[in-house]
């Protein structure tokens, strides 16, 4: 994952705890130089080699569905936490504002499974994901027969990832006054994922 180094997460369980967190990506390709694009959930998998897979669904009748299933390389975007750093939480005035941000780009390699089991697995997942720890967390089960209603409408896929780029700005090339004071205009204003992002990426021992 190619970043610049004082930006580049320290691990790439770094890369999976934001990916986790934050798991609604855009899905962009392009027809003839035309974009598209779709915003959806992907869980990712890391096998024991590194290599990653994103797991999805999307409409069963949708163009860019078509168009994936013609041209399956696509672009997934992923944006964690971020936010507007303002100067005027600096004593230095002549410092410049920023924006501070998490985002980890994927090529990725798009391939349908159209069956049943598919489908349910894909839901499932990601249902048990957004639903953990939650009190009296719900499940496709709770749908009862609504569910046969519903599923044959969308399909899943699974996305090998090709290459990847992740990028944490995060102040880490701040200095140290600056550093604090930033962190405090965060607290101040309520920004509490980008201040433990920040808090994470600290350059400090």
């Amino acid at each position: 994952m190619n970043a610049h180094p004082v930006y580049k997460p320290a691990t790439p369980a770094d890369v999976d705890r934001m990916v986790a967190a934050h798991p609604f990506a855009l899905v962009i390709s392009a027809n003839a130089g035309v974009p598209i694009a779709t915003p959806l959930p992907l869980l990712m998998e890391r096998d024991g080699d590194g290599a990653i897979t994103l797991l999805g669904h999307m409409p069963r009748v949708h163009p860019h569905t078509d168009l994936l299933r013609a041209q399956p390389r696509a672009l997934a975007v992923f944006t964690g936490a971020h936010g507007y750093i303002s100067p005027s939480w600096l004593s230095d005035r002549t410092q410049a504002p920023t924006w501070n941000y998490e985002t980890v780009q994927f090529d990725i390699e798009v391939e349908f499974d159209d069956s049943d089991a598919a489908t349910e697995l894909a839901l499932n997942r990601l249902v048990d994901h957004m639903e953990q720890g939650r009190p009296q967390a719900w499940s496709v089960a709770d749908m009862g027969a609504r569910y046969a209603k519903l599923a044959p409408h969308v399909v899943a896929f699974r996305a090998r990832v090709v290459d990847a780029y992740a990028k944490f700005k995060l102040g880490q090339n701040e200095r140290p006054g600056d550093w604090a004071e930033i962190l405090a205009g965060l607290e101040r204003t309520r920004q509490q994922a980008l201040l433990d992002a920040m808090q994470r990426a600290s350059p400090s021992p």
